[in-house]
């Protein structure tokens, strides 16, 4: 048999019951206690050297905060800047091979929407929705010469969130959670901050756990809503108080753990009691994480929430997306410095009319330009401010999407789907940043290196990589198959590291 990696979990099932075998190999719960001290970041070495605790290698970064923008974000208008698309706008599109295009964009060629201006000392081209992220320039890598398998939404987004084009895989926070665990135990190791106006396609298969224990799956948190969590606190009740909801955690406890006992094959039963156990000591901890009102009058002008206004126009509009983008990526902030691991920020629904996401096919500048004018503040400004709190360097940032755009036209204002070539950028968490790697062709079209993509594999293997991890050991047994986030492929973006 091949060696299993050290994160395998495929062993067979013990004889005894889970209980018996730690009193006997570890002195009972005393035994369980002290090896979850002894595992406890509180006691490292007093030198400070680094305790690699599930390990490969040092990590660079210990958390991760993924910024999704749902729908097929314009890299071409936005980051790519292309002055051959400026020059023969409105010309008939020449490719110079058969195109398969998603719907019907191969019109005339178009350039970018808006006007492009170089930002930082490293003179990063970008264009005016997103000059927020001026400010962090040189925080930023840029990788241009993505590529994806589909250019279908459902499939390209589970291609980016958890590797694989069908459903069924777990998510890329699941994977981190279940590699390194948790840095909280009184708030989840994955929190998913869905948009307002619903999910992005394939919903909660996204964030799923899949074949991993439920306990890794990702937690929705919906902030600044009347329920952010939803049941983690029961219904108002005349008969409901602390002391009986206590008796009744206690009972269930009881009943659970009786089951559990003569079904230990089983993981399903104590991933719910885990995920009952985690919501309790989340009643205490959530709340306060995720208040916003305590936060001092310059971090709330930094991120756009200073505007002082409950309601906004019917047209999408810069100051909402500013709002609601900025005010996940306080929360998020707020959630990293409390321990949890991986926080996961999507902007934009589900395919819908008018648009309210980045499937800009009928108009780029009516739909991107207010969604990207949002994102870049409230980006722009997590960067910051996790910077000026000493955070950035060990939590890595990742923005993606599921494909870009056509450099051609369809219907004269928009584009249609683009998955031979998009943007993803990166920062902090050992990232070297103001710069760019892998150019796209003349025309944004593919890659300029076709035989040398980047695909989402490496952008995995990069990320597990900085997390200090080996891409190709953390697998978990699954049909008689080690699968793991990256399948069978993936290469660490070496070029990428500081």
């Amino acid at each position: 048999m091949p060696p299993q990696s050290p994160f395998h979990r495929g062993a067979a099932p013990a004889l005894t019951s889970r209980r018996e075998f730690l009193w006997r190999s570890g002195g009972g719960l005393g035994g369980i206690a002290l090896a979850h001290l002894l595992g406890s970041e509180s006691l490292r070495a007093a030198s400070g050297a680094p305790l690699r605790l599930g390990t490969h290698h040092a990590p660079r970064a210990k958390r991760v905060v993924q910024l999704f923008m749902a729908g097929g974000a314009s890299h071409i208008d936005l980051f790519d800047h292309k002055p051959e698309l400026v020059k023969r706008h409105g010309q008939p599109s020449d490719f110079g091979e058969p195109v398969e295009a998603f719907q019907d964009g191969l019109g005339p060629w178009k350039a970018p929407v808006w006007p492009f201006r170089p930002y930082g000392q490293c003179g990063k081209l970008l264009a005016e929705p997103v000059a927020a992220l001026g400010a962090v320039a040189d925080e930023l890598a840029f990788i241009h010469n993505v590529t994806s398998k589909s250019g279908v939404h459902s499939a390209g987004t589970l291609l980016q969130t958890t590797g694989f084009l069908l459903p069924g895989f777990p998510g890329s926070g699941c994977w981190v959670s279940y590699g390194l665990g948790t840095l909280n135990e009184n708030l989840p190791t994955f929190v998913v901050l869905p948009d307002h106006r619903g999910f992005a396609s394939n919903g909660s298969k996204n964030w799923d756990n899949a074949f991993l224990p439920g306990q890794h799956q990702g937690v929705m948190i919906y902030p600044g809503t009347d329920r952010p969590i939803a049941h983690l606190h029961p219904p108002a009740a005349p008969f409901l108080s602390e002391a009986s909801e206590k008796e009744s955690r206690e009972i269930l406890r009881s009943l659970n753990q009786q089951h559990a006992r003569s079904r230990t094959d089983d993981p399903r039963l104590d991933a719910r009691i885990r995920a009952y156990e985690l919501a309790a000591r989340m009643q205490l901890a959530a709340p306060e994480a995720l208040d916003i009102a305590h936060e001092p009058a310059h971090i709330l002008k930094l991120y756009g929430l200073d505007h002082g206004r409950s309601s906004f126009d019917k047209e999408i509009n810069p100051l909402e997306e500013t709002d609601y983008f900025s005010r996940k990526c306080l929360v998020a902030r707020r959630l990293l410095e409390r321990g949890v691991r991986y926080v996961q920020i999507w902007s934009g629904n589900d395919n819908g009319f008018p648009r309210r996401n980045w499937d800009s096919h009928e108009d780029i500048e009516r739909d991107q330009g207010p969604l990207a004018t949002g994102m870049a503040r409230g980006a722009a400004a997590l960067i910051q401010d996790l910077k000026q709190r000493g955070l950035l360097d060990d939590t890595l940032v990742i923005w993606s999407t599921e494909f870009g755009r056509m450099p051609s036209t369809q219907g004269g204002k928009g584009r249609d789907h683009n998955p031979y070539c998009f943007t993803t950028w990166m920062a902090g968490g050992g990232i070297r940043g103001g710069t760019t790697y892998g150019p796209s062709d003349e025309w944004a079209y593919k890659p300029a290196d076709r035989k040398n993509p980047t695909q989402v594999y490496d952008i995995h293997a990069t990320m597990l990589h900085l997390l200090g991890i080996d891409h190709t050991q953390l697998t978990f047994r699954h049909n008689g198959i080690d699968r793991r986030l990256t399948d069978v492929h993936g290469h660490v973006i070496r070029d990428l590291l500081a």
